[in-house]
């Protein structure tokens, strides 16, 4: 029966994706034509994000590790560890008053209508290709001047081995710190894991744990950030886990 109801709650999925993505997705395309009405198609994809994230019977617990606060005239550079499909809906609900860009994965253009939307609102990167690596930095930065704070998983994707706890950390959000004197907000994501991986045939619906662990101000040596943002996160799902 739990596998039945698993399945039941994938198909769900498919069928929440497509509904809002029709329903969003044609004022996000028109809006994100000219750089002047940008701005407005964020409001459309924090609606998505809502509806993605709840929809699916998904809550959370923002617990502060930190005293420090978010800053809402401030740009900041977002990271968190990343185990699910669903940990990219969290930044938008975390950060209501920042307009976000996400830095992912070429192959999501692929998606039928969802691909589409992607590429104008989003800053793609081809991981196979250095010079795409490269060119993802110039992108983000002219994101920012248009008032953007960016969206990063470090790691660069889901770990295909699930096992993996906490994947090694690739170097582009430190590296985009350091160059635009951004300070990093450092998140810990627990639970998503266990509830919805496509590969678990146990998943469930429930309360994600947040942790707010830090705001890292930026320095000249974005290995030093590097280090400091993977033994946080590290250490945080050690002792929460």
């Amino acid at each position: 029966m739990t596998t039945i109801l698993n399945y039941l709650w994938r198909f769900w999925l498919i069928i929440l994706a497509f509904v809002l993505t029709i329903i969003l997705g044609l004022p996000v395309y028109i809006l994100s034509l000219k750089k002047s009405t940008f701005k407005y198609a964020h409001a459309f994809i924090r609606i998505w994000c809502y509806g993605m994230f709840f929809g699916m019977g998904l809550r959370y617990e923002l617990i502060n590790l930190t005293n420090k606060k978010i800053d809402k005239n401030t740009q900041y550079v977002i990271i968190s560890n990343h185990t699910s499909i669903m940990d990219i809906m969290l930044p938008c609900i975390l950060f209501p008053n920042h307009q976000l860009c996400y830095v992912g994965k070429k192959e999501l253009m692929k998606i039928p209508i969802f691909g589409t939307i992607y590429k104008r609102i989003c800053v793609m990167v081809d991981r196979s290709s250095a010079r795409s690596r490269a060119d993802v930095y110039r992108r983000c930065a002219e994101k920012m001047e248009e008032g953007n704070s960016i969206v990063l998983f470090p790691e660069g994707g889901v770990p295909d081995d699930t096992s993996i706890v906490l994947d090694e950390f690739k170097d582009g959000a430190f590296t985009l710190s350091s160059k635009h004197h951004s300070p990093i907000a450092v998140f810990t994501f627990i639970g998503l894991k266990e509830m919805f991986p496509f590969d678990n045939s146990k998943g469930y619906p429930g309360k994600v744990k947040v942790f707010f662990n830090d705001i890292l101000e930026p320095t000249s040596s974005p290995k030093d950030l590097k280090l400091s943002a993977f033994e946080t996160i590290k250490k945080t799902l050690a002792e929460h886990s």
